[in-house]
């Protein structure tokens, strides 16, 4: 999995990333040439995309709802002030978007007392085992109660570190952390039991 930024090599997932480049689409856009709009969506629509699909687990409902957040971002370009990055509030507006979504009509997930167990490692390759692990992660995960939830797509599926997940969510840096750590004690205590500790990202 890629990290969501890349400084040495100025990329967010492969996609090469300008802050000058957002700037002047967006001045282009706010002097009146509304197709410069194009080049934001061109450079973070694939972003977007894989940041709503963490969190609905829905292809066809994470493109609709990157659909929303551009056009969200489009009748909003007004109220970035310029005095932090364009992906950052560009994000921010996003995972906004996303959860109010997600609050209107909830993905489809399990509770996490229903979680499968992962297959009998005697009875699987290596391979196998590794991704029955990983799914039960990523379902148990979506089972969390949102704030614990959303805290963990952000930082340990999305690669964004404490700040940018705390920027995004609008909330101190230490309620995430204390979210984060709550989500993966929860993660720790369904899933020990069934394959033991679940390797997550620390804080």
């Amino acid at each position: 999995m890629q990290p969501l930024a890349r400084r040495a090599g100025r990329t967010i997932e492969g996609v090469p990333v300008s802050a000058g480049e957002d700037r002047s689409d967006v001045g282009r856009v706010m002097a009146g040439d509304v197709s410069a709009f194009e080049g934001v969506v061109r450079r973070w629509q694939g972003p977007l995309i894989h940041l709503a699909y963490r969190f609905c687990r829905d292809r066809g409902r994470a493109e609709e709802m990157v659909q929303a957040a551009f056009l969200r971002a489009f009748r909003a370009l007004a109220q970035w002030r310029g005095n932090s990055a364009f992906s950052t509030w560009l994000f921010a507006l996003a995972t906004n978007l996303y959860r109010s979504e997600l609050r209107r009509i909830p993905a489809n997930t399990l509770s996490l007392d229903d979680i499968p167990e992962a297959s009998d490692s005697r009875t699987t390759d290596d391979a196998l085992q590794k991704e029955d692990r990983c799914r039960a992660v990523r379902r148990a995960v979506h089972a969390l109660p949102p704030k614990y939830r959303d805290a963990l797509i952000l930082f340990c599926f999305h690669d964004m570190d404490v700040a940018a997940a705390a920027r995004s969510l609008g909330l101190p840096e230490g309620t995430v952390k204390a979210r984060l750590s709550r989500g993966r004690d929860i993660l720790r205590g369904k899933l020990t039991p069934l394959m033991g500790a679940p390797r997550l990202k620390e804080a």
